[in-house]
């Protein structure tokens, strides 16, 4: 009886500290509409659950500690659509790329409201490549749609020699482009100014997909499909010279998404994602962009039965923002870190948390 009454006062003060160091919640709202203006806005890009038409555009503002669920659907008065996958500024307007809903959604930064839906097969992310140009990258198919964002029009395709177009990084006036294809190991290369395919380079993994620049202007190229047996490979590339200056290759049990650079670019940070339930390979982790081996350790690991699944880093704060999915079946959870991997806070948001969106 007497240890029993030590466990729940021992449990009580722990929680008591536990909620003094980690903040639950952000303040309650008493306005249900945000202040578009504030700076250091923060986007959470919930994917929903697929064919069941719930994304969600959740926006958290730090500076107030307010998070808003959807503010879509509060200036809108309806639904966003099927797998919200990717949020771009372009100019006074957001481009919502709406994946299994087929149109690209622009709102007004200054409100959410709606104000075009433009139609795109299966959207997955854009790069602006102009004042008002933009490619869009585009599942199950083998083109990159030109948007030309005065006319809320697609104007142009471009046809690449393999299905799956993903991520996309600009270079001086060169688009690299991936090529999320198990039966492709190719990066592409556009000249924006003419919209042609210009080069081809191959890199030791299939199935690119994520592309990003380092503090050196080196290109980082993440390739693989482990759920497919593609084994996932990281590739520092010179994108001048097109020359391979290293690649590492992770364990056949690692499944590694959505890497991201901290603010300065020389420390990139990813997801390895364990869907099975096991510890092993589950968890954030980082490395120097001149380290020779990949991290063996998480720096923030996941617990047992748990997989992150968003992955970003606010360029004001260096913290850094976690995504927790739990399984698409209910709603998610932001975790926010500082840059040295201590917790700084959690909430709710919508189902299915993918990226995050620093505005």
């Amino acid at each position: 009886m007497g240890a029993k009454i030590y466990s729940i006062v021992g449990l009580g003060i722990f929680l008591l500290l536990l909620n003094a160091c980690v903040k639950d919640k952000p303040d309650a709202m008493p306005n249900p509409n945000p202040n578009y203006t504030l700076s250091g806005k923060v986007y959470v890009v919930c994917e929903g659950a697929y064919g069941n038409g719930n994304a969600a555009l959740g926006l958290y503002i730090p500076t107030k500690d307010s998070f808003y669920t959807d503010v879509y659907r509060t200036a809108n008065a309806q639904s966003l659509g099927d797998v919200l996958q990717s949020v771009t500024r372009m100019g006074n307007y957001l481009l919502l790329a709406v994946n299994n809903s087929n149109n690209i959604t622009v709102i007004a930064d200054s409100s959410s409201k709606l104000m075009a839906k433009i139609p795109v097969p299966q959207p997955r992310y854009i790069l602006p490549v102009g004042n008002n140009k933009a490619y869009i990258s585009s599942m199950y198919s083998n083109k990159l749609y030109v948007l030309n964002l005065a006319q809320l029009a697609i104007t142009d395709t471009i046809i690449l020699p393999t299905l799956n177009p993903e991520n996309m990084v600009l270079y001086n006036n060169t688009v690299f482009c991936s090529s999320w294809d198990t039966l492709s190991h190719n990066l592409y290369q556009i000249n924006t100014n003419t919209n042609a395919l210009v080069q081809t380079d191959s890199v030791a993994g299939f199935a690119t997909q994520e592309l990003l620049l380092d503090a050196d202007q080196k290109l980082w190229v993440l390739s693989g499909d482990a759920p497919l047996r593609k084994p996932a490979l990281l590739t520092r590339i010179d994108p001048d010279t097109h020359t391979i200056l290293y690649t590492y290759s992770f364990p056949a049990a690692a499944n590694p998404i959505k890497p991201a650079f901290n603010p300065t670019r020389d420390t990139l940070y990813f997801i390895e994602a364990n869907f099975s339930g096991g510890a092993a390979y589950n968890g954030i982790f980082r490395m120097g962009i001149h380290d020779l081996a990949l991290p063996t350790q998480p720096f923030i690991p996941a617990s047992s039965f748990q997989y992150f699944y968003a992955l970003g880093i606010d360029a004001l704060t260096g913290n850094i923002y976690v995504g927790d999915p739990k399984g698409f079946t209910q709603k998610g959870s932001i975790s926010i870190y500082n840059a040295q991997g201590s917790l700084l806070k959690q909430f709710t948001c919508g189902i299915g948390p993918g990226h995050f969106y620093f505005d």
